[in-house]
């Protein structure tokens, strides 16, 4: 049993200031922004290095899979060493991931920094989320996750643009270079504003750790290639079984030792399990429509500068609403909040599929888009507070769990419009994201409203060295 001291407990109650929760965004920002600047220069990449779709595609999936698949485990790296302490190295990561992308002589020298740019922003979540919960307390944190939800949309919205506008004016190589000074003066506040996180001795179950990170990657893998469409469907097939074999096996191990890497019982718990699947089907449905968007739009004449311009209009207003949200949710309560929003989010979804199978027009899809925004920003906020407030989030690991679902939705949901475009159309592809939206309504209902604050299990933890 570990017993906080005393300055340790008081920095940790409702301790945190403006200046610590800009620092914590820089971060967020810079991971949200290093998972997207490449997808609109792709094109430029390969020309330069003369490579197919298929070599090249691996400049995206490389970073998502060590990004998405090893949340959980730089959740417990986070808690073991302290999160103040992994997240500055995470920054430091991150400019000098990019530094060698902007300079990579080769396509397999990007696609290695990529990857190793993706294990250092798998921090950010887990580690962030972690500290405005201990910085934050319930009075407040509603609204200091309210803002890092705003920044993941300004992190969606600039993302893809900034790598084209950068790209257009000075090539592919610039993307990575804004990159270097915000994840440096993101260490700089860091260390100004952000009290130290105390590090903890923790066991590590390796079987476990192993057994979930590697499932995860390979049903990362097995999605995102469904995606592409360049790869038989069978191998996609064989590797889902095999992350669903390792995904069981890592489970039932979990249930049996003493000290397990993923405490079962605490991620089952109905708060974290309906915060989890609402930011799920949030994702799914924002990663199928960022993908199906501007597809339309060009296919129906318009140009990629239309469709990009079209579709911000969904990220800014998750950007501009996320903030107020915060603020409801702490006078409305979570959980209402946390419905309203997929109801919207489902109603949307309906909505963008009457619109394009009617071709009403691109001023009924800005309008669409609009409210879609609202209603992932109406349940990113809730669903992130919720999952902090759980015993499951009170750990790295839980942390980084909730986290694999978000991104693990987006994958999923990029992967089903391939599927969707190619066997049903867009009234199946949005019937499909309106169903899974529905699904995380379900499951806001399931189980009773806990006590305002799970306490942060200690039982895996040994005393740390002072």
């Amino acid at each position: 049993m570990v017993e906080r001291r005393d300055d340790e407990q008081a920095r940790g109650d409702d301790a945190g200031t403006p200046l610590a929760l800009a620092a914590l965004l820089t971060g967020t920002l810079v991971g949200t922004v290093s998972n997207n600047v490449v997808n609109v220069p792709l094109t430029d990449i390969l020309d330069d290095f003369d490579a197919p779709l298929g070599r090249g595609v691996l400049v995206v999936v490389g970073f998502l899979l060590t990004f998405a698949a090893t949340m959980p485990l730089a959740g417990y790296i986070a808690d073991r060493y302290g999160r103040r302490r992994v997240y500055c190295a995470a920054l430091v990561g991150t400019a000098v991931c990019s530094a060698g992308a902007a300079t990579a002589p080769t396509l397999e020298v990007l696609i290695a920094w990529r990857a190793l740019g993706g294990l250092a922003a798998a921090v950010f979540a887990p580690a962030v989320m972690g500290l405005i919960a201990w910085l934050f307390g319930p009075r407040r944190r509603a609204r200091a996750v309210g803002a890092w939800a705003s920044v993941n949309g300004i992190g969606q919205a600039v993302g893809p643009s900034l790598g084209g506008l950068m790209a257009d004016a000075w090539g592919w190589r610039w993307v990575f270079v804004p990159l270097i000074p915000c994840a440096l003066i993101g260490l700089i506040l860091t260390l100004r504003s952000v009290p130290r996180y105390p590090a903890r001795v923790m066991r590590l179950d390796k079987f476990g750790a192993a057994t979930l990170t590697l499932g995860s990657a390979l049903l990362i893998l097995a999605v995102t290639l469904v995606g592409s469409g360049g790869v038989p469907l069978w191998i996609s097939g064989v590797l889902a079984l095999g992350a669903a074999v390792l995904l069981t096996v890592c489970v039932v191990h979990c249930r049996r030792v003493p000290v397990p890497f993923l405490d079962v019982g605490d991620i089952v718990e109905p708060r974290f399990v309906r915060s989890a699947l609402a930011a799920f089907a949030q994702m799914f449905a924002l990663g199928a429509t960022l993908l199906v968007i501007p597809l339309y739009v060009v296919g129906d004449g318009g140009s990629t500068s239309v469709a990009g311009a079209l579709l911000f209009a969904l990220p800014a207003t998750m950007a501009i609403l996320a903030p107020i949200v915060g603020t409801i949710s702490d006078r409305l309560g979570a959980r209402r909040v946390l419905r309203t929003g997929l109801v919207v989010l489902c109603a949307s979804q309906i909505a963008l599929g009457v619109v394009i199978v009617a071709d009403a027009g691109f001023i009924w899809l800005v309008a669409v888009l609009i409210v879609g925004g609202a209603g992932i920003a109406l349940v990113q906020t809730p669903a992130a507070a919720g999952s902090t407030r759980s015993a499951a989030g009170a750990r790295g690991t839980g942390l980084g769990l909730f986290n694999l679902m978000r991104f693990g939705g987006s994958a999923l949901g990029a992967a089903w419009v391939a599927v969707a475009l190619a066997h049903g159309g867009h009234a199946v592809l949005f019937a499909v994201t309106a169903a899974i939206a529905a699904g995380g309504f379900a499951a806001s209902f399931l189980g009773r409203t806990p006590t305002p604050d799970a306490p942060a299990p200690d039982d895996h933890l040994e005393p740390a060295a002072r």
